[in-house]
């Protein structure tokens, strides 16, 4: 039996359904590590992870059966074998699993035993569970192939171990989630290397699929809890690791150990490469989004370029009556920081229009939210005008904070295809924007240095739709909200858990009410990437008619 191995991680990107170009993009990653034994893929890449409802079309899975084979024949040629990634069909049940190819053919299928079914994942509805599997033999090694979730829990690799793995190689489609890296290594990974005493590689995708992002970040931990090799995050990576069977057991070598990305650089990478994918895969030739010169649309400006380059982003500056002058100004050195097309279209003659058109009806109220709301779908209408006219996609821009607590113009500022700030408070907002002006991402595509003016960093936060307007005319400040919104939404906390922790119960209370009454807003925004545990829309899934309220 040898007693060297060389094994390449294939960090890649997947297209969901194109498995055509999945495949061919396999093939490719093999071509490149011809001196390997053994090019591991990670989960479901031949079909792209998460495949949702897609993977219960036939015609998918047949594709993908015929397209596995064809890449089993590959392997004929005496060169590396592989472990991909796919859905199976077995005795009429829909699996996830990973096929060892070798020698041209199908050497062994493996299918994944733990299912999750929370947050983000639905897997029990899809797949069928398999059983505990057993090890595959790679080039005489004995290797366990627990797929994503079946390392969460000790039972399938105590299993592997029992039935005499050698070492385990765990294939992910693991989304980005705030300090998860950090969780998958100490709190899983050494854990089920430690307590079986043999080395574990964790390779991971890279990539944004509609409103998940996945950071890659993959790793191989020794027996002995050791990190030998850690891959980039963020970025695709063909990384060879070299092997030594010891009188230990199966040992790899010390290899690259690169730095992660910390916050918010990891945050702000998150929202470049989900939006990067996210306009690369639906077919638009770039974005448009108004520029207000406020903190959440120049920094939705700054991603946007990291994201696509600044030819393809157009900048609106759409002023009203209540525009300073100095929101003026901010957008349009925002955008030359950027160095993006940059336009100014007043919207004070289609405003003139309705309140001339609605004279009459509104004859007998006051000015109020109708009015304001109604500058905020202007300027919707407006953009989406030119994102018809000219193709770019429109971005939205409102942060999480304001989206919790309804601060945001249903059909209005709401209005767009994408929002790269869907998931991430106002507070983070600053956060980012900041180290933005002073790091330009290893992944982005836009300039050096600062490209947010500092007085868009100083200025009190306005929507500008009333003379004097500030948003904590209307919103507890952001160092008091958002904390609030942390308690209620990421850890469910009561009112009176919150309370306990130092907050007023009234404003607590009124917090809670204008989250619970917004719902029906969210389940009309645009998608938008996932950063924190509790994201909208896929990880809290609230009913919009309740009566429910803590006390």
């Amino acid at each position: 039996m040898p007693d060297t191995l060389k094994i390449t991680l294939a960090q890649l990107n997947q297209s969901v359904g194109d498995v055509g170009g999945n495949a061919a993009g396999v093939l490719a990653a093999r071509e490149k590590s011809k001196s390997s034994d053994l090019v591991v893929f990670p989960e479901l890449h031949l079909i792209g992870y998460p495949p949702e409802d897609l993977v219960l079309k036939p015609s998918l899975i047949e594709r993908a059966a015929a397209e596995l084979q064809a890449l089993a024949q590959a392997t004929a040629d005496g060169g590396p074998a592989m472990l991909v990634g796919s859905a199976f069909v077995l005795d009429g049940a829909l699996h996830n699993g990973v096929a060892l190819l070798d020698g041209g053919k199908v050497a062994a299928v493996r299918l994944k035993h733990e299912l999750p079914n929370y947050g983000t994942f639905d897997e029990v509805r899809l797949f069928q569970p398999g059983p505990l599997p057993e090890p595959v033999v790679v080039r005489g090694t004995m290797i366990g192939v627990p797929i994503c979730e079946d390392i969460w829990r000790p039972e399938v690799c105590r299993h592997l171990a029992d039935f005499g793995a050698e070492m385990f190689i765990c294939i992910n489609g693991s989304p980005y989630e705030i300090n998860k890296e950090a969780l998958r290594i100490e709190g899983v990974a050494k854990r089920r290397a430690v307590d079986t005493g043999l080395p574990l590689i964790y390779l991971n995708r890279v990539g944004g699929q509609d409103e998940l992002v996945f950071d890659g970040a993959s790793f191989v931990i020794n027996g002995d809890g050791g990190l030998a090799v850690q891959l980039r995050d963020w970025e695709e990576e063909l990384h060879e690791t070299s092997w030594t069977k010891t009188a230990q057991g199966w040992r790899c070598d010390r290899g690259a150990l690169h730095d992660l990305a910390t916050h918010p650089e990891d945050i702000y990478c998150a929202m470049v490469l989900a939006l990067r994918d996210y306009v690369e895969r639906n077919g638009f030739p770039g974005v448009v989004l108004g520029l207000s010169g406020g903190i959440d649309s120049a920094l939705c400006a700054a991603i946007a370029v990291d994201a696509l380059g600044a030819d393809r982003v157009w900048t609106v500056m759409l002023p009203s009556r209540f525009t300073a002058r100095e929101s003026l100004d901010d957008a349009a050195a925002c955008a030359a920081a950027l160095g993006c097309r940059h336009s100014v279209i007043p919207i004070s003659s289609a405003v003139g229009a309705f309140d001339a058109m609605l004279e009459d009806s509104f004859a007998d109220r006051a000015p109020d939210l109708a009015e304001e709301n109604l500058q905020s779908r202007i300027r919707g209408v407006t953009l989406m005008a030119l994102s018809n006219k000219f193709g770019p996609m429109l971005l939205s821009t409102g942060n999480k904070s304001e989206l919790s607590v309804g601060y945001a113009t249903i059909y209005g500022d709401m209005a767009g295809g994408y929002n790269p700030l869907k998931d991430v408070y106002k507070q983070t907002v600053f956060a980012c924007a900041k180290w933005r002006n002073r790091h330009r991402p290893r992944i982005g595509l836009g300039p050096e240095g600062a490209v947010i003016p500092e007085r868009i960093l100083l200025r009190p936060p306005s929507a500008e739709l009333r003379a004097d307007q500030r948003d904590d005319d209307s919103l507890p400040p952001y160092d008091v909200l958002d904390p609030i919104l942390l308690g209620l939404i990421e850890h469910d906390k009561s009112v009176a858990q919150l309370v306990a922790d130092g907050f007023e119960r009234e404003t607590v209370e009124h917090i809670e009410r204008l989250l619970h009454g917004a719902e029906y807003k969210r389940r009309q925004s645009a998608p938008g990437v996932k950063l924190t545990a509790r994201n909208f829309g896929r990880d809290r899934r609230y009913p919009i008619t309740h009566v429910f309220r803590s006390s």
